[in-house]
């Protein structure tokens, strides 16, 4: 049991450091971008509202320290990510209303955590492990449906993952797998396996999902890739406003041409009318 519990506690570590670092490569892939096109808000906000049942599953549980402080980190990282979706276009709300709408996710956590953490535990001692069975469905059923939401973009794109870094959710997935070992070598509790293998499952989909694109449109070539893809790359953005700015710029250099045409007119019929006048 002892050598169970180490390799537990070893995996839960490191699918923890998995769990504080995936979301890096995607925010500073949103940074360097300045645009989330493809990668949905509302996807972010589900992460973030779900840590809360998260981690109130894991703290009433007295799971390994290390899981009662995954869904923590995983909540701090999904905000910084959540700000950046709402901030950068498509979206592009108001500082204030972003901030509103955090300083509301933070309050509703703590208190809702704190209540029922307290008031659940010692029901959770005496064999009542119901309630706390509800918090582990409903975070799983957040996750779930917060990985929905990429879906809809793939289905806009024919398949094509537009937004979302591979490596996020390559460290995101691992983190999941880790996860599952872990939980399976602690106390082999069921609803903690569901919650990760759904996570690692519906992101699988997503990365099948651009693998079959590439064989459609870009290695095989036996389909011409649609003309409704978004142009999403920070490349054709600067290509697109290049072009535009030069079709403005040669506008305005027909016109300033104009201009001075008209006026070598003019001043040619007043040199004219005042040569008469002599």
């Amino acid at each position: 049991m002892s050598s169970n519990s180490s390799a537990s506690t070893a995996l839960g570590t490191v699918a923890t450091v998995c769990w504080c670092i995936q979301l890096i490569p995607q925010i500073y892939y949103n940074w360097k971008r300045k645009d989330c096109t493809g990668f949905p808000p509302i996807m972010m906000f589900l992460w973030v509202v779900s840590g809360i049942p998260f981690g109130i599953y894991f703290c009433i549980s007295r799971a390994t320290l290390i899981l009662q402080i995954q869904p923590h980190l995983f909540m701090f990282f999904c905000c910084i990510s959540f700000i950046q979706t709402c901030y950068y276009p498509p979206v592009k709300l108001n500082v204030w209303k972003i901030a509103l709408i955090l300083i509301g996710i933070a309050i509703s956590a703590v208190g809702l955590e704190v209540g029922f953490v307290l008031g659940l535990r010692p029901l959770y001692d005496r064999g009542i492990k119901w309630p706390d069975l509800i918090f582990g469905i409903i975070a799983t059923i957040l996750l779930a449906v917060g990985l929905l939401p990429p879906y809809f973009e793939l289905a806009k794109r024919n398949g094509r993952v537009v937004g979302i870094n591979f490596l996020f959710l390559f460290v995101d997935s691992l983190g999941a797998w880790l996860s599952i070992c872990s939980v399976a070598l602690g106390n082999m509790d069921i609803m903690g396996i569901i919650l990760y293998a759904v996570i690692a499952a519906m992101e699988l989909g997503i990365f099948l999902s651009q693998f079959i694109w590439c064989c459609r449109f870009k290695w095989l070539g036996n389909e011409k890739s649609p003309p409704s893809d978004i142009v999403s790359t920070e490349d054709d953005a600067s290509r697109l406003s290049s072009n535009l700015n030069e079709e403005t710029f040669k506008n305005e250099e027909v016109e300033r041409k104009g201009k001075e045409e008209v006026h070598i007119a003019r001043q040619s019929s007043w040199d004219k009318d005042l040569e008469l006048g002599q």
